[in-house]
């Protein structure tokens, strides 16, 4: 019988190894095209070119893996974050549209069958995740809206909070399938609009002229 994996947060989670890796890589791509519950154990197996007992070996299920998918995805996230804020710049602007450039792009992975699955049949799994997006907006956006804001291209007369709210809602809305399919978007046209007004209303002259 295989071992179960600990119940752990999704940032507590020690880095698989490659084999795993190789799994984690195949279930992301297929779960986030296809939707968490048309892709099949099986079908990894044999899009891997494995058999299920290795694959059973290593993820004894498709929760366990799931965990292990999102885990990555949130690894791949904040490593792209960093990069695009580790550079010693006094340019936030260049910063913000590289870190809205970059939150778009990773948005743009998850397909509206995925999210629509999840919510569904896992919904604590999607709170997680909402969480933890929330997270990475307040820790990265917060800190570059402050730096804005002193240096005169992000508005004063709001309050950096208010201003991550604003982000963390829109995201969360262009993650909604429903709403997606009634506006007639797709998540890559819905977030290019966000990330448009969200720069519209929050940079000051300054920042509109740079």
């Amino acid at each position: 019988m295989a071992k179960q994996l600990p119940k752990t947060r999704l940032k507590d989670a020690a880095l698989p190894n490659p084999a795993a890796q190789r799994i984690i890589t195949a279930a992301r791509r297929e779960f986030f095209a296809h939707g968490f519950r048309s892709v099949t154990m099986d079908d990894l197996a044999e899009d891997l070119g494995m058999s299920k007992k290795t694959l059973y070996a290593l993820f004894p299920g498709k929760s366990a893996l799931l965990r292990a998918v999102l885990l990555d995805k949130f690894r791949s996230v904040e490593a792209d974050l960093d990069q695009v804020t580790a550079p010693a710049s006094t340019d936030e602007l260049a910063a913000l549209h590289g870190l809205l450039a970059c939150m778009q792009r990773h948005t743009e992975e998850i397909q509206p069958p995925f999210v629509r699955d999840i919510r569904r049949e896992a919904p604590e799994v999607f709170k997680v995740i909402e969480d933890r997006r929330r997270e990475i907006i307040q820790r990265y956006f917060g800190k570059l809206f402050e730096q804005g804001r002193s240096g005169g291209i992000i508005r004063k007369d709001l309050p950096t909070r208010l201003m991550v709210e604003i982000l963390v809602g829109a995201t969360e809305a262009i993650m909604n399938p429903a709403k997606i399919a009634e506006l007639g978007l797709t998540p890559k046209s819905g977030y290019r609009s966000v990330i448009s007004v969200i720069l519209e209303g929050l940079l000051t002259e300054k920042g509109r002229s740079r």
